[in-house]
Order: structure tokens, then sequence, then C-alpha cells
């Protein structure tokens, strides 16, 4: 699979985290667009992270698919989170 592909699917994986995050979470949601912009960074470091998981998969095109949409949509979310929670934690001071 080319790494343009890759770097797609862990875009729209971030993407997807994110707003998924900032919806169950509305105290750390970002506003719509915050969430998505957080998830897609978050979805290319999660998804640069992810490629072990590839080849625990097998490292074939179905494996490298599926490792880089969980490795995109767990790192958006996460970083989502984080962001929201540091974000929290600046307005209280």
């Amino acid at each position: 699979m080319t790494n343009l592909i890759q770097i797609l699917i862990q875009l729209v994986s971030g993407a997807a985290g994110g707003n998924a995050v900032g919806k169950a979470a509305p105290k750390i949601s970002l506003g719509s667009l915050g969430d998505t912009i957080t998830g897609l960074l978050g979805g290319l470091g999660g998804g640069a992270l992810s490629g072990g998981l590839a080849g625990l998969l097998g490292g074939g095109d179905i494996g490298s698919i599926i490792a880089n949409v969980v490795g995109g949509g767990v790192g958006g979310g996460v970083l989502t989170a984080i962001v929201g929670a540091i974000k929290n934690m600046v307005a209280k001071k």
C-alpha cells in the first residue's frame, strides 16, 4: 500500500477519533473544528506508532489498513483528550 493512502487513512481515522472523544466527553471538547484538527494530528502520530501492529496482523494490505485505522483513531482520540484536558486546566487558573 502506498504511503499516501496510509496517511489518508490515518487522517480520516484520527479526525473520527477526535470527534468521537469530543462528543463523548463534552467537557474536554475543543469544538467541532478543534476536535477535528487535533484528531488529524493525533491520527498521524498514532498511525505512525502503529506500524508494529501491522506486522503482528500479517503485514499484508488488510493488516496494514486495520493497523492504520486503529492507530489513527486511537491517536486522534487520545491527543484530543489530552489537549482538551490541558485547555481546561489552563482556563481554571
